[in-house]
């Protein structure tokens, strides 16, 4: 248990108390050329909190921030927080219309927004926007287009800083009043949005962030992860803040090619990154020259959907570093379930980190034998108090002091967690489960895959049977010989009933804008396909 003080902010956890620790001059961010300190930090968070409240913002009133990653975005969120207002980041590869929804929904009377992020807001006609009163342009330093003039009607946060003081007291919030919303990807439906409470941030940074991966103030932290998903918001924002280390901003989209030149420019020691940019990267050489220079990775770590072991042994094998594996939701903030330091176990989650609890039950809520599927509940302190304006579910999601996270798992002898799959997407073949990520984990054993993604599909008897689609690596060439080769792989290797009974290739696989994969739009690229079909 994490003790805290009743009254408590958690901005000064993070940003006041480096500078009383003697940081002060240490580097706390890095982006592009721009270095700032950890006492430039706290004196930028405290002119971007005055700026707010000269705007009118008020304790509890939400702020939206619509920031690429840059510092802004972190003078923005623990300024507002700070005032005791909400910080509420939101998805910058979004559409408008997902901005319209979340800033009524929200009511945030103040927007926070990086320039070439503009245009989206500007597209939403304002009598839409019942609540949005001000937005605030921040200027991006680094190369990028900007598709719209500013608006004199809007601030620039530049100006606003520069007119504030340096100075700020802390507002009297307690530990368990709301300090920032995160929306949920919305990957099965309308965005709701997590509430997180002034402690939660503490809890994951104790727990995981100096429990399991015993950050340093040495250690220079570099997420492909954006800041505005719960995952990057910790391992480049509160993670190397709660350990006086450094982060390594980028506003320009992640690719192979940008990310391996920002590891050997900044020299991260923390490489934090999803499966699906781990596969990237690793189908991705320099055309000429030296292999891509890693070496000052002590740990890679993913998260944001189950990393199958074939690309856990093939990053080993080529650059000599063990990708730790980790479970966490936006409903718990950050991690819960992690492979330790020198224990990876490939294929798995990990075990839980000392601080939660874990449960796997039976759809009457039994807690089923070890190495048999069920449905995975979690209890931890950073689990946010709910949803908000979502009452039913709320209820059916939050159980008490256990969360439900929808996820399918089985836990092996030795405590290790595997993941089988969503709830809804595990299905049964010949009366026995089928888990899609032990199949898409065999079928990536292949040269030739890149990734995979398993869905359930009725055969002409309407029996359910598995689908797979599969992207190729750019060396190979979809076949029915490759198909039958991947059939047999499958088979060989995890079992008869496994086989997809279909193999399609796709150029790529729906994922989310934080990349987890939308089996549904699968299911409805057959639907369609089969409509169509004469």
């Amino acid at each position: 248990m994490i003790t805290l003080p009743e009254t408590f902010n958690v901005a000064t956890h993070f940003v006041d108390r480096n500078v009383q620790e003697g940081r002060g001059a240490k580097v706390a961010i890095e982006c592009g050329d721009e270095q700032v300190t950890y006492q430039q930090l706290l004196e930028k968070t405290n002119r971007v909190g005055n700026a707010l409240m000269a705007l009118g913002v008020r304790p509890e009133e939400r702020v939206l921030l619509l920031l690429l990653d840059t510092p802004e975005f972190l003078y923005s969120f623990f300024g507002a927080i700070k005032v005791g207002a909400v910080a509420v980041p939101v998805n910058t590869q979004a559409k408008p219309q997902d901005y319209e929804y979340i800033l009524n929904d929200c009511r945030a009377h103040v927007a926070l927004v990086s320039e070439p992020l503009l245009p989206h807001l500007q597209s939403i006609p304002r009598e839409k926007l019942r609540y949005l009163q001000e937005i605030v342009v921040s200027e991006v330093k680094q190369d990028l287009p900007s598709r719209a003039q500013r608006s004199h009607a809007h601030h620039s946060l530049e100006d606003l800083m520069a007119s504030c003081s340096p100075d700020l007291e802390a507002a009297r919030t307690s530990k368990d009043e709301p300090a920032f919303w995160l929306y949920s990807s919305g990957s099965t439906g309308a965005a709701k949005g997590c509430v997180h409470l002034h402690h939660d941030m503490v809890v994951c940074c104790e727990l995981y962030a100096k429990g399991i991966l015993q950050i340093q103030e040495s250690d220079r932290c570099f997420s492909v992860a954006r800041l505005f998903f719960a995952y990057g918001l910790g391992n480049a924002g509160y993670f190397p803040l709660g350990c006086g280390a450094t982060t390594i901003l980028s506003p320009v989209r992640p690719v192979p090619t940008t990310i391996y030149a920002d590891i050997e420019r900044y020299r991260p020691t923390l490489f934090f990154s999803v499966p699906t940019n781990f596969a990237a990267l690793l189908a991705h050489h320099r055309e000429d020259g030296p292999e891509f220079d890693l070496r000052s990775v002590r740990h890679a770590i993913s998260a944001g959907e189950s990393l199958p072991a074939p690309l856990f042994h093939r990053f080993k094998e080529r650059f000599g570093i063990e990708i730790l594996d980790s479970l966490g939701s936006t409903e718990t903030l950050q991690m819960v379930i992690a492979n330790r330091p020198g224990e990876a176990k490939p294929g798995s989650s990990g075990k839980i980190i000392p601080g939660y609890e874990a449960k796997i039950v039976d759809e009457h809520g039994n807690a089923v034998a070890p190495n048999e599927i069920g449905d995975l509940l979690i209890k931890g302190d950073s689990t946010c108090s709910g949803y908000w304006n979502k009452h039913e579910k709320t209820k059916e999601t939050f159980v008490g002091d256990w969360f439900r996270t929808g996820d399918k798992y089985f836990q092996d002898e030795e405590g290790y967690f595997w993941y089988a799959g969503r709830s809804s997407d595990v299905f049964k073949v010949h009366g026995l489960w089928l888990s899609p990520a032990e199949v898409e984990s065999a079928l990536i054993m292949h040269p030739a895959v890149r990734e995979a993604a398993v869905v359930a599909r009725e055969d002409q008897d309407g029996l359910t049977k598995a689908a797979a689609y599969v992207v190729l690596n750019a060396e190979f060439r979809p076949s029915e010989e490759l198909s039958h080769e991947l059939q047999e792989l499958v088979g060989q290797k995890i079992g008869g009933y496994k086989r997809p009974r279909w193999i399609e290739f796709l150029s790529e696989i729906p994922k989310t804008a934080t990349g987890k994969l939308q089996r549904f739009k699968l299911r409805e690229l057959h639907d369609r396909q089969a409509q169509a079909a004469p």
